[in-house]
């Protein structure tokens, strides 16, 4: 499969490297899938790293001898961390609560996250110092710039956190659109 490693041995450590900068990567987004609990992705994302590695390690173990070769392992699978996460978090798969806590009247907040197609639940709570509204949202992770700009326009000293949310049933939520919608006659 790899003959031609046998005439440029000079290119093992760089097919070492890349090899495991996609595996470690895909391994990566694997881990995310799992988590959020994607039974068909992560198994064919599991395969094909896992087809990956057994690849490069064979030509490790066949070929390689020399130091460049296991360090090039080792850096690409540095490498591989680093890529795997930066693909994490543009892809921002998965779904986020953001609770706003804010010492602002949060009906305000509300009527300009529903302008934004954003849902949102309000209480009234007590802090340490004041009365506060605590404004709850549940959005796509994709969206959660969008929400950042709109609680930092409303309120610059709000206090929200975000947590990850595995799955969301039972509630008002955008409708997603169709990648096939834009090509359908009519829309």
């Amino acid at each position: 499969m790899f003959d031609f490693l046998d005439i440029y041995p000079w290119l093992l450590p760089v097919v070492i490297f890349f090899g495991r900068i996609i595996d470690v990567a895909l391994g990566t987004l694997r881990i995310i899938f799992v988590s959020k609990g994607q039974k068909n992705k992560a198994p064919l994302i599991g395969f094909v790293e896992v087809f990956i590695w057994v690849v490069v390690i064979s030509q490790i173990l066949a070929r390689a001898n020399d130091m460049v070769a296991y360090l090039s392992y080792a850096a690409g699978y540095a490498a591989g961390n680093y890529i795997g996460l930066t693909l994490e978090n543009r892809i921002a798969y998965g779904i986020v609560l953001c609770r706003i806590y804010t010492q602002k009247n949060g009906k305000e907040l509300i009527k300009a996250l529903n302008k934004l197609n954003i849902g949102a639940t309000m209480t009234h709570g007590e802090g340490s110092t004041n009365e506060v509204d605590i404004i709850e949202t549940v959005v796509d992770r994709k969206k959660m710039k969008v929400l950042e700009t709109a609680i930092n326009e409303f309120d610059n000293n709000s206090f929200y956190v975000i947590e990850d949310v595995r799955t969301k049933k039972n509630g008002i939520f955008p409708k997603k659109r169709s990648i096939l919608e834009r090509w359908r006659i009519g829309k």
